[in-house]
């Protein structure tokens, strides 16, 4: 309740009034000095973090940088001399684990880019690349691009050498893809159905009147595009 309003008095019930307005509003409104240290708080922080940003970008850049020249000289000692230009990028198309994904994109994107043949295995169409990848020894993280035969690296390896322009001569005599670019048999998917079991993985054996597996397919039903 408002206290009395009374025409005569100046003193008493007014200044006791009085203070307790101004004790309320002092208690719900911050203050000068709190605001400042606030703003005070944030520069620091904003302060602290682009400090840390140049020394991060720079740790980046020279790991990518060593991680592309050992990859570069590893290739090179081994492919001098070999006139095999050949590339085998073994990959998935699965998006269960997103970076891998993305980085299989990337990879495959910078690939293309130069119109080269690549032989793509995909480890989700084809669960034998599994195994192959397997007897290379190499690590069996994906994506994993080989030239020639010679292991060149994964997805940091290949975007460093690309930026740098040792990729392109690393993949120098690839045979050319044609104009069109897409394969018409397969869209580029590498893979067809089986023409055997038509993509069921199993047949009809009419002499012992059984559903037997079919032997000219993986297990998906799929064999590699005869035109790729």
């Amino acid at each position: 309740m408002w206290p009395r309003w009374n025409k005569s008095s100046r003193g008493g019930s007014n200044a006791a009034a009085d203070s307790v307005v101004t004790v309320t509003v002092t208690a719900k409104t911050p203050s000068l000095k709190d605001i400042q240290s606030l703003v005070l708080l944030q520069d620091q922080e904003a302060a602290a973090a682009a400090a840390a940003a140049p020394n991060k970008s720079s740790s980046t850049i020279f790991h990518r940088v060593r991680v592309a020249s050992t990859a570069i000289r590893t290739w090179k000692s081994a492919a001098a001399g070999s006139s095999n230009r050949s590339i085998v990028l073994y990959y998935t198309s699965l998006r269960v684990v997103r970076k891998t994904f993305e980085d299989c994109r990337a990879v495959r994107s910078i690939l293309r880019g130069f119109r080269v043949a690549i032989d793509e295995r995909d480890l989700s169409m084809d669960p034998s690349f599994l195994d192959e990848l397997q007897g290379r020894k190499e690590h069996l993280s994906l994506p994993r691009l080989f030239v020639g035969g010679r292991y060149v690296g994964g997805a940091d390896e290949v975007q460093m050498l690309h930026e740098t322009g040792e990729l392109k001569k690393i993949i120098e005599g690839a045979a050319v893809v044609g104009p069109g670019g897409t394969c018409e048999g397969c869209g580029g998917f590498r893979f067809v159905l089986c023409g055997s079991c038509s993509g069921s993985h199993k047949y009809f054996h009419s002499e012992e009147g059984a559903f037997l597996t079919c032997t000219a397919c993986n297990e998906n039903g799929l064999v590699r595009c005869p035109q790729c």
